[in-house]
């Protein structure tokens, strides 16, 4: 009776083993790994925790993993979601030209790489490319500036002062080129540049650094605008750069505040439009975003092709890749309660 029951039990044990594996075995078939670059700024702590939020209610285990703006971390961790059984990888990358070694061992055991937001570059790896019309958001920063000085009906020239991304991050040349298309028939006649600082090399900000931003901006104040010349726009393209941008006029620049233009509408940024510190910031709603790239991925784990609708535009030195622009619009102090408040993104005591 005895070896009888203890038969029983083992057997019971070994299908209740059986079971977990299987379980386990069905779970890790739906694992997405998630890269994002830091936590360091806002927006990439709203675009991991909304996009694991999504992906988990369509029923994929998520590894969602922060670098800390630091590559060879972000390569690590790539590598161990490989290893750990992810079945797509979605990757923000700090720097696109970093990856191509690690997602090449992605590419051998057929694991699927959608590049989030930034165009992973020079490499056949990546399969797709979810991100906002990078371009459009320069252009609805540079129209912004001409719209708002009246550049096509005046006579008056402007300063103006320009300020974009890191340069190892392919969107920053899209925003910049978007802007500067516009803006550069204008420069050298109703638009002056008194610093000299023109091109992408020298207007280019380091991991999008607000610090680094303050100190050239307060170098330019002091080379520039001390005596008590009259900025009139700088053009930034994104909210981190614009927040060093205004902190360095609070510093150091004693007229009114120019015509400062963003993107992301963080926070502080936000409140900058409301103190009237900051003129507008393209807002990209990371929801829709995380929502497309979720379709993406539950096609790819249906074995589809996923949804794009621009196969031209995104070269990264090897392929052009597959993508899905979202469509950017622009927030300011007589609308951000619109876009912001009213569509559940921040509440009012947020900006308070």
């Amino acid at each position: 009776m005895k070896k009888k029951f203890l038969s029983l039990f083992l057997a019971g044990a070994m299908l209740i083993s059986a079971g977990l594996a299987g379980c386990a075995k069905k779970q890790d078939s739906k694992k997405i790994g998630v890269a994002m670059p830091t936590k360091d700024l806002q927006r990439w702590n709203q675009d991991g925790a909304y996009l694991k939020e999504k992906l988990e209610a369509a029923g994929f285990t998520v590894d969602l993993q922060y670098a800390g703006n630091d590559i060879p971390t972000q390569q690590n961790q790539i590598e161990s979601m490989i290893n750990g059984g992810c079945k797509v990888l979605v990757i923000a990358s700090i720097e696109g030209d970093s990856l191509g070694t690690v997602l090449a061992t992605a590419k051998e055991k057929s694991i699927p790489v959608i590049a989030y937001d930034r165009l992973i570059m020079n490499t056949d790896a990546v399969a797709y490319y979810a991100t906002f019309d990078n371009y459009k958001v320069g252009a609805i920063q540079g129209q912004y500036i001409i719209d708002t000085l009246k550049l096509d009906s005046t006579d008056g020239v402007y300063n103006l002062e320009i300020f974009t991304g890191d340069p190892g991050d392919n969107n920053a040349r899209f925003f910049y080129n978007g802007a500067m298309d516009l803006l550069k028939p204008y420069i050298g006649k109703s638009l002056n540049v008194k610093s000299g600082q023109i091109d992408f090399e020298t207007v280019a900000t380091a991991e999008w650094s607000t610090a680094n931003a303050q100190s050239r901006m307060d170098a330019i104040i002091s080379g520039n605008y001390a005596d008590g010349t009259k900025l009139d726009a700088v053009l930034c393209s994104n909210d981190s750069t614009a927040l060093g941008v205004a902190n360095a006029l609070e510093a150091g620049y004693t007229g009114d505040y120019p015509i400062i233009t963003g993107q992301d509408c963080d926070i502080a940024n936000v409140k900058n439009m409301i103190k009237g510190k900051q003129s507008m910031s393209v807002f990209k709603d990371t929801r829709t975003l995380a929502d497309q790239v979720v379709e993406m991925v539950k096609a790819i784990m249906d074995g589809k092709k996923a949804p794009t609708n621009d196969t031209t535009t995104y070269n990264n030195g090897v392929i052009v890749v597959p993508s899905f622009l979202c469509t950017p619009v622009f927030a300011d102090a007589s609308n951000y309660k619109k876009i912001l408040v009213d569509s559940g993104y921040y509440k009012e005591a947020d900006l308070a």
